[in-house]
């Protein structure tokens, strides 16, 4: 019985003694130790951390843009760039042709000044790859027309290209740089008229809703006056027609048409030839 009371004394003084140093703990508080603060360089980045994290993070982004940008210029610019050709059409037809070793321009800044004699007379020869077809051209009663159709073909901006409208007993159509129907040297023709008919054979330039055609020009098959109204006659074929009702039949606005039949040259004649 002592000896249980005795070992209950101590248990309890011991647990009285654990109290006792709690209590004085919780009084007294324990202070807890903040973060080491170093000095120098080192310090520095300590208190800036976030602010040189931000940074590197910029530096980074921005490098990889960098790069990135400068991968794509190269790519979309070719170290042999082949450009369009352009030209003013301001000189003379019989000083501005284009000789046989040069690249021919088929894209002008603006219509050729009006150079020729509308007094003169002045003919010129279609040559196709089965013959000849020889025109007479109207200075005097279209001279816009025949003054553009003189320098383009002086320059020849014909040559190569093809009869792109043939539609039998109507017209046969040529001019166009992409034999598509709608290309044009890069400028529309004034206004003109005139009497003249539209009669088997007579030339005439093209039109569209956005004007007169520069170099498109189509020579009648057949009469075709319901185009009187519209459209002014600028030359008459007076040998070889025959070779044109035999163009291969073509209408660029439907699929799946043949190739046309294309134009070797077209040689403005000197005067009395």
């Amino acid at each position: 019985m002592t000896s249980n009371r005795r070992q209950q004394d101590r248990d309890r003084r011991r647990r009285q003694r654990r109290g006792q140093r709690r209590q004085s703990r919780q009084q007294t508080g324990v202070e807890r130790v903040g973060p080491v603060q170093f000095s120098g360089p080192m310090g520095l980045m300590q208190r800036h951390t976030r602010s040189f994290f931000l940074g590197g993070i910029v530096v980074m982004v921005l490098s990889l843009g960098g790069i990135f940008f400068t991968t794509n210029l190269g790519a979309s610019s070719p170290q042999d760039p082949t450009p369009t050709p352009t030209a003013t059409a301001e000189s003379t037809a019989e000083s501005s042709a284009t000789p046989e070793d040069e690249e021919i321009v088929r894209s002008y800044e603006a219509a050729p000044e009006l150079t020729i004699d509308p007094e003169a007379t002045y003919e010129a020869v279609i040559h196709l790859e089965g013959g000849d077809v020889r025109i007479e051209l109207y200075a005097a009663e279209a001279p816009i027309a025949v003054n553009n159709f003189v320098f383009l073909a002086e320059n020849r901006f014909y040559d190569g290209l093809t009869f792109h409208r043939v539609l039998p007993g109507f017209v046969a159509q040529t001019g166009d740089p992409t034999a598509a129907g709608s290309g044009s040297p890069g400028y529309q023709l004034e206004a003109e008229s005139n009497d003249l008919t539209f009669e088997r054979g007579v030339l005439s330039m093209a039109q569209s809703p956005a004007g007169i055609s520069g170099s498109q020009f189509f020579i009648t098959l057949g009469p075709a006056p319901h185009l009187n109204a519209d459209f002014t006659v600028f030359g008459r074929v007076i040998e070889g027609i025959e070779l044109l009702d035999e163009l291969t039949p073509r209408d660029p606005s439907e699929p799946d048409q043949p190739e046309g039949d294309r134009i070797t040259s077209i040689e403005i004649l000197p005067q009395g030839s």
